[in-house]
C-alpha cells in the first residue's frame, strides 16, 4: 500500500518526550522526511527542533497537538501529515482516538505501546483502515515489533515451536521515563493472563539469565507484555511464552518483588499511582550499577527433521543507549512508508511487518550491538 512521495510529512506526538526526542532524533536522519515535532507545548517543541536542526537531514519543524483533546481532528489535519507516531505513553488505559483521528484524515498511523490489550485490539479498526488505504500498526517498540523479528528469525527452519523466552534489563544509571514507570508499575503484583492452568503475578518471581558482557547475570521477573497473546499464534506448535523484566540492582528488583507481594495481598490498589515518588527514591541510586542494559530471546522446538533445537538472540546497548531501542521500530517502518516498502493497508499489531535486518540499519550509529549467540 504505502505512498511514495518525495516528502514524507512525519508528525511525533509527544515529540519531545522521552521517547518521542530519542526518534525524532533517529527520524533526522532520514532525508526524505520532514518531521513536526508535535505535543502540548510548542515552546517545548520548537526546542527540539532547534537543537537538532544543525545536523539535521530531514526538515523539521513544530507544532501544538494535544492526543487527549476533543480538538485532535481540527489539530492534525492542517498539518496535511503522511504519517504520524503517537509516542507519549503508557498506553495502559488509553484508547484509539489518535489512530481514529488519522485513519479520517488519511494517515498512517504508528505507536511505541507495549501494553498488551491496547496493542491486540488495535486490530477493531482494521476494516476502516483499509478503507483509508493507510497502514496502522500498534506496538512498534522492543515489543512485540523486536522480540517478534528476533523470534521469527530464530524460529526459521522449526516445525514445532515449543518454547519462547523473552527478557529485558536496562542498566540502571539509563535514564527513564514517568511514563515507562508508571506502565511497569500498572501490573506490579496483578494476575497477567495465563496461557495455562497456572496463573502469573507481575513481577512476583524470579529467575537469572546471563546476558554478554558487559552486563553479565541480571534478576528477571514475569510481566505483561502483548507477546504472551500474540505469539502462541503466530508460529506452529503453539509455544509457550514467557517474558521476564528485570533491575540491575538486585535490592531494587527484590523491592519491586516486595511491592507485588503487597498488591497481591491487598496493601496496595495500584502502584501506578505511586509512580512520582517512587522514581524519586530510585533516582537516589542512580550513579549506582551501570549504563548497559539488555534484551534476549530464547527459542526451542524441533526442526524438520524432529531434532531437539535452542537458538538465542541477545541486544546489548552501552553508554545510555538503552532507551533508543523502542524507537527503532518506529523509524524502521517510517523509512519503509516513505520508500514506499510494501505494509499493507489495514490496522494489526507490529508483528511480521520488520526484520532484524531493519533494526540493524536503524541502530547505526548507536552503541547498540544485536547477534545471535551461542547457547
Amino acid at each position: 500500500m504505502s505512498r511514495a512521495l518525495t516528502e514524507h510529512r512525519v508528525v511525533v506526538i509527544g515529540g519531545y518526550g522521552f521517547f518521542g526526542r530519542r526518534l525524532v532524533e533517529r527520524l533526522t536522519s532520514q532525508p526524505n522526511a520532514h518531521v513536526v515535532v508535535a505535543g502540548r507545548s510548542l515552546q517545548d517543541a520548537q526546542a527540539l527542533v532547534e537543537e537538532l536542526r544543525p545536523q539535521s537531514k530531514a526538515r523539521l519543524g513544530a507544532a501544538v497537538v494535544d492526543a487527549m483533546s476533543a480538538d485532535l481532528p481540527r489539530q492534525l489535519k492542517p498539518l496535511s501529515p503522511t504519517t504520524v507516531v503517537l509516542a507519549s505513553g503508557p498506553f495502559q488505559g488509553q484508547d484509539y482516538r489518535v489512530a481514529r483521528t488519522c485513519i479520517s484524515v488519511g494517515a498512517n498511523y504508528i505507536d511505541l505501546a507495549d501494553a498488551r490489550a491496547f496493542v491486540v485490539g488495535i486490530r477493531e479498526l482494521d476494516s476502516n483502515a483499509k478503507a483509508a488505504g493507510v497502514f496502522v500498526s500498534s506496538g512498534a517498540s522492543s515489543v512485540p515489533a523486536l522480540s517478534s523479528a528476533a523470534v521469527d528469525h530464530l524460529a526459521q527452519g522449526m516445525s514445532t515451536v515449543r518454547n519462547i523466552d523473552i527478557g529485558i534489563s536496562p542498566g540502571n544509571r539509563t535514564e527513564r521515563g514517568l511514563s515507562t514507570v508508571k506502565a511497569i508499575l500498572s501490573y506490579c503484583g496483578k494476575a497477567i493472563p495465563a496461557q495455562g492452568p497456572t496463573q502469573t503475578i507481575g513481577w512476583s518471581g524470579s529467575r537469572h539469565h546471563r546476558y554478554p558482557a558487559p552486563v553479565g547475570s541480571r534478576w528477571l521477573s514475569s510481566c505483561d507484555v502483548p507477546d504472551l497473546a500474540l505469539l502462541p499464534l503466530r508460529y506452529p506448535g503453539a509455544p509457550n511464552v514467557q517474558f521476564g523484566a528485570g533491575l540491575e540492582l538486585s535490592f531494587l528488583h527484590r523491592g519491586m518483588n516486595a511491592m507485588a507481594w503487597a498488591a497481591r495481598h491487598g496493601l496496595v490498589r495500584d502502584w501506578s499511582t505511586h509512580a512520582h515518588w517512587l522514581k524519586n527514591v530510585a533516582n537516589i541510586f542512580k550513579g549506582w550499577g551501570s549504563d548497559a542494559g539488555a534484551m534476549h530471546v530464547s527459542v526451542s522446538g524441533l526442526r524438520n527433521n524432529n531434532v531437539e533445537t535452542s537458538r538465542t538472540w541477545s541486544l546489548v546497548a552501552t553508554h545510555g543507549d538503552g532507551p533508543y531501542v523502542p524507537t527503532l521500530a518506529a523509524a524502521a517502518l517510517v523509512r519503509k512508508l516513505a520508500s514506499g516498502d510494501g505494509l499493507p493497508a489495514g490496522a494489526m499489531p507490529c508483528v511480521g511487518s520488520l526484520s532484524l535486518e531493519d533494526f540493524d540499519e536503524e541502530a547505526r550509529g548507536l552503541n547498540i550491538h544485536m547477534a545471535e549467540v551461542a547457547t
